[in-house]
């Protein structure tokens, strides 16, 4: 039996956001709790946020070699933890959490091999590379660049949107996928149609793998 592809809605500002990602049927959403990003919100926002998330959605924190203070700090309104930095394997391990681990496939990563090394992380979510941005770039890579029998879950990121990540599953089979680009009608705010057609066409992709 197919196993359905997993859904994280990432990004999310507003109250009303968090309320349709759930009514759409998102099976995680993430916060990002980077300064540096358009999409960054603070530790007050992120409680307010977090206490909409009704049981059984996985609320997601995005950290990028934040100060360990304010991760466990926010740790408390969270159930995973997301690093999109260089933080070594001993720093993600330690903070009582669950948490995954992100990867920007530039040239030459051996993911292989980083899946050893981050052998603690629950999943690795694959994000395109670009110098100097540690993600949301709304790009995406070459897919066919990720091993088949990795030994980590993947969920794949970058670039996706209602109308390719379709595509992407049919490339990929990924544990799951990660969309905060494409269901925005500008950074941080999304848009409700969207982020019903993304899930929408995630469910198609999975009904066409499984020969529903």
């Amino acid at each position: 039996m197919t196993q359905r592809t997993r859904v994280k809605l990432c990004g999310l500002t507003r109250p009303e956001d968090v309320d349709a990602a759930v009514a759409a049927g998102a099976d995680a959403l993430g916060f990002v709790l980077w300064p540096g990003s358009k999409r960054a919100i603070d530790e007050q926002r992120l409680a307010e946020l977090c206490a909409r998330v009704p049981a059984f959605v996985t609320r997601v924190g995005l950290f990028v070699d934040a100060d360990r203070g304010v991760i466990e700090r926010c740790a408390s309104c969270l159930d995973l933890l997301q690093f999109h930095g260089n933080e070594p394997p001993e720093l993600c391990l330690g903070l009582g959490r669950p948490w995954i681990k992100a990867l920007r496939m530039r040239d030459g990563l051996d993911l292989p091999a980083a899946a050893v090394t981050y052998a603690g992380a629950q999943a690795l979510l694959l994000d395109a590379y670009r110098p100097g941005v540690p993600g949301g770039t709304g790009e995406t890579f070459d897919w066919s660049r990720i091993p088949a029998d990795l030994t980590k879950p993947v969920i794949l990121a970058g670039g996706l949107a209602p109308d390719n990540v379709a595509e992407a599953i049919a490339a990929v089979a990924p544990f799951a996928v990660d969309v905060s680009g494409g269901i925005e009608v500008r950074p941080g705010i999304k848009d409700a149609s969207r982020m019903a057609a993304f899930l929408r066409a995630v469910r198609r992709a999975d009904d066409e793998r499984s020969g529903a």
